[in-house]
């Protein structure tokens, strides 16, 4: 791919690092890149009782969290009304009574997060707001669309406005082990995309073994992929802290060798609280606190929004309130 264009450009504006402008395929480096399944599972087993905060401190990761929310709507029955309640919600995602409580001004979700008909509506909903529109893209969730269609598609979603592309790569590439033709799609993906960020959804559930995970991660970064993110949401099987643990290591290594950075979203699965804060301290003592805010990480949620509220709530008054106090749309 074309890698003289200035790393810089493009940047959507919570961004303040260099965007990845990927590199030419290293098949030697992706060959030695393992996973040791068995260490990777004990480390993930770990995770949920390593980390403990409680009361205020909780309530500032719940906020945190917050902010890093693509806000997510990918049904058949989506409706522009739907939509535009889902846009509401993003911009104001908690109760203005719990936020003045809370000491908190200006919380946004990171972004929504819909199919490209919806992506007109959306833009128009949040004017006057810095929260970008994503679009998933590329005959979403299979990705078995005619592949000239899935590049016009990313097009389409651009002109519409959005800030960023969720793509999905084909599987099969990594099943058969075809890098350099996951490569190329990779890349002339993350070209259609001009200045939109792309997200590579890898459909990690469908790829076989965390090495698998591990090489996919590597070549979509490679071809210059802006995050990379687990799930369509739409597998059997969807985040799990082993992939995720996988995957951010495989961007750890990738700034160590490149020097750029690169985002992670977990999607699918994550709908409570409490996995949101096992998430953040796993990134925290993964990769540091830049990967703490919302041009590096994102979740990709729409129930998980509900439930913090649920306990932000529970933190500022003794009580749990019913969860249809907390609808999305």
């Amino acid at each position: 791919m074309d890698t003289t264009t200035s790393p810089t450009q493009g940047l959507l504006p919570q961004v303040t690092h260099a965007r990845n402008p990927g590199m030419a395929l290293d098949l030697d480096w992706v060959a030695a890149v393992q996973a040791n399944t068995s260490a990777i599972e004990r480390r993930a087993a770990t995770l949920p009782g390593r980390r403990s905060v409680k009361k205020e401190f909780q309530a500032a990761w719940l906020l945190k969290a917050i902010s890093l929310i693509d806000l997510t709507t990918l049904s058949g029955d989506d409706t522009a009304g739907r939509v535009q309640r889902l846009c509401a919600k993003a911009r104001q995602p908690v109760a203005p009574w719990m936020l003045e409580r809370l000491g908190m001004t200006g919380l946004t979700t990171g972004a929504v997060c819909v199919y490209h008909e919806m992506v007109e509506t959306a833009v128009r909903a949040l004017e006057g707001t810095s929260i970008p529109v994503a679009a998933v893209s590329t005959g979403f969730p299979a990705g078995l669309s005619p592949y000239k269609l899935r590049i016009m598609e990313i097009g389409e979603s651009v002109r519409a406005g959005a800030k960023e592309i969720d793509i999905v790569i084909s599987r099969r590439h990594v099943l058969t082990q075809n890098w350099q033709a996951l490569y190329d799609e990779m890349a002339e993906m993350r070209a259609a995309c001009g200045d939109a960020h792309v997200k590579a959804i890898l459909a990690t559930g469908e790829l076989g073994t965390l090495r698998n995970v591990a090489r996919a991660s590597l070549i979509c970064m490679m071809a210059g992929a802006d995050f990379i993110k687990t799930s369509t949401g739409k597998e059997g099987v969807n985040a799990t802290l082993p992939v995720s643990l996988t995957m951010i290591r495989a961007i750890r290594d990738y700034e160590a060798r490149t020097g750029f950075k690169v985002g992670y979203k977990p999607a699918g699965g994550i709908a409570k609280a409490k996995d949101a804060l096992v998430y953040l301290s796993l990134m925290k003592d993964e990769l540091g606190h830049p990967w703490l805010q919302p041009d590096l990480f994102r979740f990709g949620a729409s129930s998980l929004l509900g439930d913090i509220e649920r306990q932000l709530e529970h933190h500022l008054t003794g009580h749990y309130s019913a969860a249809n106090r907390h609808a999305m749309g």
